[in-house]
């Protein structure tokens, strides 16, 4: 009777501290990371708005030709708010769709610190990281020019269309207005991230790796929408899987192509039109879906 007492008490102290630090804590933690994106976004963007000259606003409209481009090798360098900001930047049509793509598929997110301490070779690495930034400047380009054959173009900068849904009172100061986007999309950000946090602590890595393991082609598009859960878990396990063997790189690059972090988190937070939402969703799966596959092809795993 004391050992099952004792047993459950184990289990129970065991769950409250799983909820602790890998949801509280986690949340709070994967959220800070943000914060000066965020800021630094919201404030470039209130600048562009209110202090740019008609001038400047043209260039930046007319340079968007090359953003895929940028946005790929961008969304490569090791980081985690690039993604937030992408998002932002797209919903004020300062960058164009295809530059967001890029960004997205070409984030690396926590994938390159786990393939650093598994001693994987740098060439291999270095293949990988460039595979990524090639899909997603390849699909970003391909995005753009296609709506530009469909709708002539991406329309001017409307950062002010942010703001009056937000209703940041942009009229007292551009710094302000930068600290209540911040905090507000910041909220949003930590209560959605706990919650997923407690769904992943819940139903384990390890029944995610029992799902994918040998099955070819499913694993792939079970990995690509697996990938788009914003928690930096499900990145580090779809890493930690492929180099144990359970799963392959192409599988593992399935995941990681449409797992862009908080970004597309961000982007239904700020962009209200949820069919542009769910057109970077399906994008970023099918992408995922197509290009894994591709990898394994090209035997990626081999690098491994």
């Amino acid at each position: 009777m004391n050992t099952l007492l004792h047993t459950h008490g184990g289990e129970h102290t065991s769950i409250w501290h799983g909820i602790y630090e890998e949801v509280l804590l986690g949340g709070v933690l994967d959220t800070l990371k943000i914060l000066p994106f965020l800021f630094i976004t919201y404030l470039l963007m209130e600048l562009i708005e209110h202090k740019a000259s008609a001038q400047t606003r043209s260039f930046m409209e007319r340079s968007g030709a090359a953003g895929p481009a940028v946005g790929g090798l961008l969304g490569a360098i090791p980081q985690c708010g690039f993604s937030a900001a992408a998002a932002n930047f797209y919903t004020g049509r300062v960058i164009s769709l295809g530059m967001l793509i890029s960004i997205f598929l070409s984030t690396s997110d926590e994938m390159l610190p786990i393939m650093i301490s598994g001693k994987i070779s740098a060439g291999a690495i270095f293949a990988i990281l460039g595979y990524k930034a090639a899909v997603g400047i390849f699909v970003g380009f391909a995005v753009d020019i296609t709506l530009r054959l469909i709708r002539g173009g991406r329309g001017p900068i409307n950062i002010d269309r942010m703001c009056e849904e937000d209703d940041c009172h942009c009229e007292n100061g551009v710094l302000l207005s930068a600290i209540h986007h911040t905090v507000t999309v910041g909220t949003f950000v930590l209560a959605i991230t706990m919650l997923i946090n407690l769904l992943v602590l819940f139903v384990g890595t390890e029944n995610i790796a029992r799902v994918l393991y040998d099955k070819p082609f499913v694993s792939h598009l079970i990995a690509a929408v697996v990938g788009l859960i914003p928690n930096c878990a499900v990145s580090v396990a779809l890493t930690d899987f492929c180099l144990e063997g359970f799963i392959t790189a192409g599988t593992m690059l399935a995941g990681l192509f449409s797992g862009a972090g908080v970004g597309v988190l961000v982007l239904f937070r700020v962009n209200k039109s949820y069919r542009e939402n769910f057109a970077v969703v399906a994008i970023l799966v099918l992408s995922g879906f197509l290009f894994g596959l591709l990898a394994d092809v090209l035997n990626f795993s081999a690098l491994l």
